[in-house]
């Protein structure tokens, strides 16, 4: 049987047969030969890329020469070696390094990597993991055995003082955020809602905060997040203040339409700020308010007639289901009766916008599916602590959710609504 062993850096050997049976004895413990492979096919890429990248460096300096013709910018061996956390295991690599010859101080040139910057100890994969890791229910004392079972023993330096830096870190990056430039700026559509968090506020003891957020679509029909900012309760003062800032920093344009919860202060906010703005209220909401004023002997059946409001196919329809609703339960329920027919007008003008639109404007889902892991990771931790670190943790989650965010069904026909073109029954009247 025919039979060689070679030997690689980082194993203790590999056998071939003609079996084609493979053995790798892994110096790592509990990791498998496939693991092994991974980190050392990981670890070959890694310096070739870097070979790469000096070498083109040095192409790009290959003017540069003294009186005899001579390369003054030449290689000049390696840096010391570093170890590199990454998310295929623990990175062994020696940077080359480059020399510049040139006299004048000042000419020299000088070689930076923007594979390994200086002083990376950890790849970004596993920056974006340790906030992950953490805003979806890890603890901090956890940390370590959390990472160690995905990067192995080499997971040092990534314990939870790390989180405490990074929290500092999200802070400094929401405060930001809340600041930027909206010049220019456009939201077709947003969705508006409060979302509760038990939090210590500094100046008022414990009690639970309302974070205000805001949502938007673009005219490309992309969602954004626009704005997480506390909030008293839910009041219109809150969502004044509020829209009125997004205004003084450039939000201009004043969106087509709002979706929200009746039980906001942000639409009397709104009428004040963006009165040509119109108003959705969210089915989601008003069923839930609805069923709850009704036995419940008798909720599963009103919710299915509420149901055949709302998924009618034009608005006439729905009406005539609207006015069915009244009066086979305004007899006996007026109480939800009332509860519905108050916001009878608002619950449905997305019969007046593009069809494919629809099912992203009856709710506020986009805003609760999305803040569903706040609420997760404030059960797991019984809170999040200060008034600033639930602001930052509530940023980061949202703009991690935010690179998921499902672009609107029909997205072409934004251009049609800015024009201002009017749809009726979600057609526009020439086409139907």
């Amino acid at each position: 049987m025919n039979q060689f062993t070679k030997e690689r850096p980082g194993m203790r050997g590999v056998e071939d047969t003609d079996a084609e049976v493979i053995v790798f004895r892994s110096r790592f413990g509990d990791q498998t030969p496939l693991d092994e492979l991974v980190r050392l096919g990981a670890q070959e890429m890694l310096t070739a890329a870097l070979e790469h990248e000096v070498q083109s460096f040095l192409e790009g300096c290959g003017d540069r020469r003294d009186e005899k013709g001579n390369r003054l910018v030449v290689r000049n061996g390696y840096l010391p070696s570093r170890k590199i956390v990454t998310g295929a295991g623990p990175l062994e690599v020696q940077q080359p390094r480059v020399r510049d010859k040139s006299p004048e101080k000042g000419e020299r040139v000088r070689f930076h990597s923007s594979i390994l910057p200086p002083y990376l100890r950890r790849s970004q994969a596993l920056d974006e993991l340790i906030p992950w890791l953490y805003l979806k229910g890890i603890s901090s004392g956890d940390f370590q055995e959390a990472l160690e079972a995905l990067v192995g023993e080499n997971a040092k330096g990534l314990s939870a003082n790390v989180v405490v830096r990074l929290k500092e870190q999200w802070s400094r990056e929401y405060e930001e955020w809340v600041r930027r430039d909206l010049s220019g700026k456009q939201y077709v559509y947003v969705w508006a809602d409060g979302i509760y968090a038990n939090v210590r506020l500094e100046d008022e003891g414990n009690q639970r905060q309302c974070m205000l957020v805001l949502m938007g679509a673009t005219p490309e029909g992309r969602k954004e997040l626009i704005a997480v900012v506390e909030g008293y309760r839910e009041s219109k003062q809150s969502w004044y203040e509020l829209l009125v800032d997004l205004k003084q920093r450039g939000l201009s344009l004043a969106p087509k339409l709002a979706v929200g919860d009746g039980g906001l202060g942000f639409w009397a906010a709104l009428a004040e700020v963006f009165p040509e703005t119109r108003q959705q209220r969210c089915w989601m909401h008003k069923t839930g308010n609805v069923l709850n004023k009704l036995p419940k002997s008798v909720q599963a059946k009103a919710k299915t007639d509420l149901h055949e409001i709302w998924m009618a196919e034009t608005k006439p329809q729905a009406e005539k289901a609207f006015d069915t609703f009244l009066a086979k339960y305004g007899p006996k329920y007026p109480g939800a009766c009332e509860c519905l027919s108050k916001d009878r007008e608002v619950l449905l003008t997305f019969y007046d916008f593009p069809a494919e639109h629809w099912k992203h404007l009856r709710t506020t889902n986009p805003i609760e599916s999305a803040f569903a892991t706040i609420r997760l990771r404030h059960t797991r931790t019984k809170g999040s602590g200060t008034r600033r670190t639930s602001l930052a943790m509530i940023f980061k989650l949202a703009q991690a959710a935010e690179k998921r965010w499902r672009r609107l069904d029909g997205h072409h026909q934004i251009v049609l609504l800015l024009e201002g073109k009017k749809f009726v029954n979600g057609t526009l009247p020439d086409a139907a």
